[in-house]
């Protein structure tokens, strides 16, 4: 009877143990998640397996061998192709990727520095008394924001077309320093001689020297109140010194000017090629495309953070006798950072996502390029499109990241 007994109490034991596992919700969710785990594992081995099939019946293999291949993509001159040091038939695929990714990368920094400096200008624009200023704001923002993208960058590409000097005709964009016509932008180049690494070292020593002496004003005004010239102090390590050396080194560096040609032939008149800076009309219309547009969505969040600090802070500058410029600049902005940093990395990605649509005016960024002309000549879609998309992801994610610290430093810290 004994044993009978031992035994219905080691099921009663058993059954109580898996019945607190299945009201546990701890262990109901770690069940379902490796549930859904194995699901999501099975459904990734089927579709590689028949990928793998599908391209054996085709008579076509999975690799990357393709980046060593010879490239003869005539590809439009950029930045990218300055950096790369591209030439058609002289480089390979490989190389076509790394003028992608650089192009990309190019117009995506311009655009979000560019972007952020006129939303953020606009958006308090659209906070101001002054009607005009208001009354401008809202229009740009309410205009651009419900305009397809694309449409814009059609509007600018047709725009540059129409307003700019002939191809074989010149004018200034900046007086003595940028020329253009309906091919390009032209400008001046620098040539690097033997020695300005010198000079380059020299300009890394005094951005050290500055954020040093920055860090040291900081605690020095934390400690005794008094502030110190960092602006000038800066501006004068970051001029000064490279400049010295440079002197002192023999001036390493000459500088090449566009030359226009107006004699001879007349399909051989225009600005000489090779000679001085390049900028596409392509870039300069996407440049301006995604500059404007994001900016129109960066004005309303710099406008809703500035909104959502207290009014108490903008009368509290006022009674201290600060003028409005300097209030918003010391203690109102500061205080809605907290608020535009989070959206605003939405916006960059968003830009930084938006320049695929290049393609669509022949600006060789990654997806018209790498993802578009390479895929139709090397035939291998599975491996370019994950690569693309694994680049876009990283780019994302850096971003992100960046963001997230700038966050960090930036918000208020309850003491």
């Amino acid at each position: 009877m004994s044993s009978i007994s031992d035994s219905d109490d080691a099921v009663r034991s058993e059954r109580s143990g898996l019945a607190a596992l299945v009201f546990d919700a701890k262990a109901r969710s770690l069940f379902f998640q490796a549930v859904l785990a194995i699901l999501i594992i099975i459904a990734a081995y089927i579709a590689v397996r028949n990928a793998g099939a599908n391209l054996a019946e085709q008579g076509r293999e999975f690799g990357f061998d393709f980046f060593g291949r010879p490239s003869d993509i005539q590809i439009l001159t950029t930045f990218g192709t300055w950096l790369i040091g591209y030439e058609a038939g002289k480089n390979t695929v490989f190389d076509v990727f790394l003028l992608s990714i650089a192009n990309t990368l190019i117009i995506a920094i311009a655009g979000v520095i560019f972007a952020t400096l006129w939303g953020f200008l606009l958006g308090i624009f659209r906070l101001s008394n002054n009607f005009v200023l208001n009354s401008f704001a809202t229009i740009y923002i309410e205009l651009l924001r419900n305009v397809p993208l694309l449409l814009q960058i059609f509007f600018w590409t047709a725009v540059l077309r129409l307003v700019a000097p002939g191809p074989r005709d010149a004018g200034w964009l900046v007086p003595g320093l940028l020329s253009w016509n309906s091919k390009g932008i032209y400008g001046p180049y620098p040539l690097v001689e033997p020695g300005f690494s010198y000079t380059l070292i020299a300009f890394l020593l005094a951005c050290v020297a500055a954020w040093g002496f920055a860090r040291w004003a900081k605690r020095r005004q934390d400690a005794t109140g008094k502030q110190s010239s960092v602006g000038l102090v800066t501006l004068g390590l970051l001029i000064l010194v490279p400049t010295l050396v440079f002197l002192v080194t023999g001036r390493p560096m000459t500088i090449e000017w566009p030359n226009f040609v107006t004699e001879g032939p007349i399909l051989r008149r225009g600005f000489e090629r090779g000679i001085g800076s390049y900028i596409a009309p392509e870039f300069f219309a996407l440049f301006l495309a995604l500059t404007t547009y994001t900016a129109a969505f960066i004005a309303e969040i710099v406008r809703a953070g500035i909104q959502a600090v207290p009014n108490g802070q903008s009368e509290a500058a006022g009674a201290l006798g600060l003028p409005p410029g300097l209030a918003m600049r010391k203690v109102i902005l500061p205080q809605a950072f907290r608020v535009i940093i989070p959206p605003l990395t939405s916006q960059y990605l968003n830009l930084t996502k938006n320049s695929s649509l290049a393609a669509a005016i022949g600006y060789p960024e990654l997806v018209a390029v790498f993802a578009g002309t390479t895929l139709n000549q090397v035939g291998r879609a599975i491996e370019i499109i994950a690569i693309v998309i694994l680049v876009y992801l990283t780019i994302s994610l850096l971003t992100s990241a960046f963001m997230n610290w700038f966050n960090n430093r930036v918000k208020l810290v309850e003491r």
